[in-house]
């Protein structure tokens, strides 16, 4: 984030890990090797370096804002410094009208100050409130108390080399020149007075590794270091020096770092990471450290850009999104989201086991603009509110029900629920679960979820409707449940307005175990009580299984959706004695293996027929009947038919065949090569092209993509039943999604 819209070309949606962690004693609790007294730059040493610490799981919340010397032009969006260069580039083109050729008026005029072509003095100087001017860094962490952030902070540096604090390492920093102001110092004071964790945002990697590519070849050694135009190696040492300095003048909570690390020397990288490390064990602090690549995600926290996954995830992550749809920072005409695009989104990536940090892009002088602060303040009326179902909560087994689907991947836009829509949280002793509506539902809601078929709600106790005070509680009648679901009886009207409601459902001891929908929930004790993890289609080894907070050896018992199959291990990485289950088991000392399993495998259990339902339009997949090799895969109204069902029968190197069961043949890509070609069947004759990866995207709905083509199969919108079943890129569209229910 941190960048612009631009950076689709740079950053590829980021996907989703194969399992997520619930219920019980909190995430990541589970088994894992103890941290080093003192850390080495080496991957073994930073790799057990503890992610994500439970301040951080407890504060879901941040802010941070694009602020700098590329908000005093305010056209374009905060990469002006890179575009202004690029020939035939709008932003190129206004800068030329408004300041003159880039090669007589270069950036770093803002930064000196020089006079644009109507003879007004331009300059990044924001200047104090105390001296007579607009900013005041008091104001600001108090506005981010106010929207209920629990860590908050500023982009240190980004991509244009200009730092903001009072660099030794670089002249081109806020003291020495510009506002004469070591910002970076200004803002720590300021929020941590407040009693706010400090996040420092560094985007340096891509200063030196391709921000400045259109820009010209300077000849001066300090512009030199401005344009990332140094030798490699200078470069790369500049990097982890200015990381150093941030790291000894801040002491920072978290140190978020935007993309493009991959490309910056590893032992630079590695050199950064243990120096972070042991200066917080000298600090005594628990600190964060974020990385989008670069990392290997053992010891730091995955940063998804603009999104969050389809559905819960493990390990504990981030996301940094912008309350603006158009840029980072502050533009002329700056377009926003809603506030329930943004609450609805956070109160959903908080549901799949998140943080979102959000962004904010004040003027260049320092003003902070008032739609920005309504957005900031409409979240925090909710956590004033409704604090309790957020803060220090951890996600449940289900993130939540209803038709709105969200994440998926980085750079996906921020959607506003429905009141159908409900997402999950659950307090940490795991006694209380939170359903947070995202609209008023009428005077009655029922919850999917909780139906009588997938949960025993006998140790329910009380379900009650949070107050529009904080700790305040409106009691309502005992609910109903069948089949249908978990019915609620609510007041009606809305007893008041809210952006979201949300009802509290307490239990007399753990809250029960959930059958899941896909995959398989394992158990730390028997009858489906203790800590758990959910565990999607896929291998799942050792630190999986830590990483979902239970650890090797603790399953005492195993649900699973109709249909599956898990296969548990003795041994790491699927070896020693195995165990294969197609049923739920509520006590696995019966099979002897209480304990025991250090790794597993999810599977579709291969004596189980499937219909193959188009989350788009309903329709089955469909053979056709008794046709010839090479027919075209169709689409059917579901009738109970044996063409409309399936088998998934596992194949090497985690893809499936798929198998129908009035001719026996097999899906095929066929070789296809474009979007739109027809996917069609033969018989097996174990080609790449009769393979399919089935990628589990959130909910119970999967993509189905060919492992020669990499085309996903494709219902092709609302369409006929009789239709052709089509291949296509995978994108976000929903005609791309597949149910599997067994028959």
């Amino acid at each position: 984030m941190s960048s612009s819209l631009n950076r689709r070309q740079f950053l590829s949606a980021a996907t989703c890990t194969a399992a997520a962690a619930i219920a019980g004693g909190g995430l990541g609790s589970g088994v894992a090797q103890a941290a080093p007294s003192r850390y080495t730059p080496d991957w073994n040493s930073v790799d057990q370096h503890p992610p994500a610490p439970e301040w951080f799981k407890d504060a879901k919340f941040g802010i941070y804002f694009h602020w700098g010397v590329f908000s005093v032009p305010a056209y374009g969006n905060e990469w002006y410094p890179r575009t202004m260069y690029r020939a035939g580039d709008s932003v190129n083109q206004h800068h030329i009208a408004t300041y003159g050729r880039p090669s007589a008026w270069p950036y770093h005029n803002f930064i000196n100050g020089a006079r644009d072509l109507t003879g007004d003095f331009v300059k990044f100087a924001p200047k104090l409130k105390s001296a007579g001017g607009k900013f005041d860094p008091d104001e600001w962490a108090q506005l981010f108390v106010d929207a209920g952030a629990r860590f908050a902070g500023p982009v240190a540096e980004h991509h244009d080399g200009f730092s903001m604090w009072d660099s030794q390492v670089n002249e081109w920093n806020s003291v020495s020149k510009g506002p004469g102001l070591d910002l970076l110092g200004i803002f720590s004071t300021a929020i941590r007075a407040k009693g706010l964790k400090l996040l420092v945002a560094m985007h340096h990697a891509y200063n030196f590794t391709g921000f400045y590519e259109f820009a010209p070849t300077q000849t001066d050694t300090g512009l030199k270091k401005l344009y990332g135009q140094l030798a490699p190696a200078a470069e790369n040492q500049l990097w982890f020096d200015k990381l150093k300095e941030v790291i000894d003048r801040a002491r920072p909570d978290i140190l978020w770092q935007d993309f493009n690390l991959d490309a910056v020397d590893e032992q630079q990288r590695l050199d950064f990471l243990a120096y972070y490390y042991n200066q917080a064990g000298v600090w005594g602090r628990e600190v964060v450290a974020t990385y989008k690549d670069g990392m290997h995600g053992k010891g730091e926290v995955f940063d998804y850009e603009r999104g969050g996954p389809a559905d819960l995830t493990t390990p504990y992550w981030l996301t940094d999104d912008s309350i603006s749809s158009s840029s980072w920072c502050y533009t002329r005409g700056i377009g926003y989201y809603t506030v329930q695009q943004m609450l609805h989104s956070f109160i959903d990536r908080v549901s799949k086991n998140g943080n979102m940090l959000l962004n904010i892009a004040p003027m260049a002088d320092g003003t902070i603009p008032q739609a920005q602060k309504d957005i900031l303040l409409g979240i925090g009326d909710h956590l004033r509110r409704f604090g309790e179902s957020v803060y220090s909560t951890r996600a449940w087994t289900a993130y939540g029900e209803g038709p709105t689907a969200m994440g998926g991947g980085s750079f996906t836009t921020p959607h506003a629920g429905t009141p159908q829509d409900i997402r999950f949280t659950r307090d940490k002793a795991g006694t209380v679960l939170y359903a947070t509506v995202l609209g008023w539902p009428g005077s009655s809601l029922t919850i999917k979820t909780l139906s009588s078929d997938r949960i025993n709600l006998s140790t329910l106790s009380s379900v009650k409707l949070l107050g529009t005070t904080a700790g305040t509680y409106i009691d309502l009648p005992t609910p109903t449940q069948n089949s249908s679901g978990l019915t609620v009886t609510l007041p009606s009207p809305a007893p008041y307005g809210a952006g979201a409601y949300v009802l509290k459902l307490t239990f007399s001891g753990a809250i029960p175990g959930l059958r899941p929908l896909t995959g398989a929930v394992a158990f730390t004790d028997i009858d489906y009580t203790g800590k758990a993890g959910v565990f999607t289609v896929g291998d799942h080894t050792a630190a999986d299984l830590a990483g979902a907070g239970l650890g090797a050896g603790t399953l005492s018992s195993l649900r699973m959706a109709p249909g599956y199959q898990v296969v548990g291990y003795s041994g790491d990485d699927f070896t020693g004695t195995s165990w294969t289950f197609t049923a739920e088991n509520p006590d696995l000392r019966v099979s002897g293996n209480n304990d025991r399993i250090t790794s597993l495998r999810v599977r579709f259990n291969p004596a189980t027929y499937f219909r193959i339902t188009n989350a788009t339009n309903g329709l089955a997949l469909d053979s056709g009947g008794d046709v010839a090799s090479g027919s075209n895969l169709k689409q059917w109204t579901w009738d109970g038919s044996s063409n409309l069902q399936w088998q998934a029968e596992a194949v090497a190197g985690g893809y499936y065949r798929l198998v129908n069961r009035t001719n026996g043949m097999v899906a095929d890509g066929w070789g296809a090569t474009t979007d739109g070609s027809p996917a069609r069947q033969a018989p097996w004759n174990g080609g790449t092209n009769q393979q399919w990866k089935i990628t589990h995207r959130g909910g119970d709905r999967y993509t189905i993509a060919n492992r020669t083509t990499g085309l996903v199969l494709d219902g092709g919108g609302d369409v006929d039943s009789g239709s052709v079943t089509k291949q296509w890129t995978y994108g976000s569209s929903s005609n791309l999604l597949w149910t599997f229910t067994a028959q």
